[in-house]
């Protein structure tokens, strides 16, 4: 499958203000690539699968993140996550993704993990900041990101535990140790 044949078939996932936020993370990881070392190519690549499940139906993420092994603690925690290690899994065998990085780079762009690669904190990082989003504290993210690829991301991070504090929700502990190893 080539770029165009894998835009098409995510794009027909999703609804059109979807695939704007899609088209946006494309953007950013490709830049944010460039800026500090990592292959836009691979970048663009996870950025256009990353929420290739985000508009599945629960009980269809539930069922492959049983019937495939994945983490079962995620169906513990808030159904947002779970587009992403599913949608890791959706690349690999529905769209022949091989590269373990790609892959990794989806599965933890939600949640990070201790251990981040440069390529899965460049798509964690776009999908935060695209130019798309607009909440609290985002501006500050694209300031850092100028410069500083692990402070904006643990700025990303600290929004987003701040948001689900506020919200009286639990917090995914990759998140927390994705948040604790940045600051190592």
């Amino acid at each position: 499958m080539n770029r165009e044949q894998m835009i098409d078939k995510v794009k027909a996932e999703m609804p059109e203000r979807r695939w704007l936020h899609t088209q946006g993370v494309m953007e950013t990881a490709v830049i944010l690539a460039e800026r500090f070392g990592e292959d836009p190519v691979r970048a663009e690549l996870a950025a256009i699968l990353h929420d290739v499940a985000k508009y599945w139906k629960v009980e269809r993420m539930e069922k492959v993140i049983r019937d495939q092994a994945l983490p079962s603690e995620l169906l513990d925690y808030d159904k947002e996550l779970w587009h992403a290690p599913v949608g890791a899994w959706v690349a690999e065998h529905e769209y022949g993704i091989s590269d373990a990085g790609v892959l990794d780079a989806i599965r933890y762009h939600t949640s990070g993990r201790r251990g981040m690669t440069k390529l899965e904190k460049i798509v964690c990082l776009a999908d935060y900041m695209e130019p798309g989003r607009d909440f609290p504290g985002v501006s500050n993210i694209r300031e850092l990101s100028e410069r500083f690829l692990d402070q904006a991301l643990l700025a990303g991070f600290n929004s987003t535990i701040s948001f689900l504090l506020e919200k009286g929700k639990r917090i995914y502990p990759l998140t927390i140790e994705a948040r604790n190893d940045l600051l190592e």
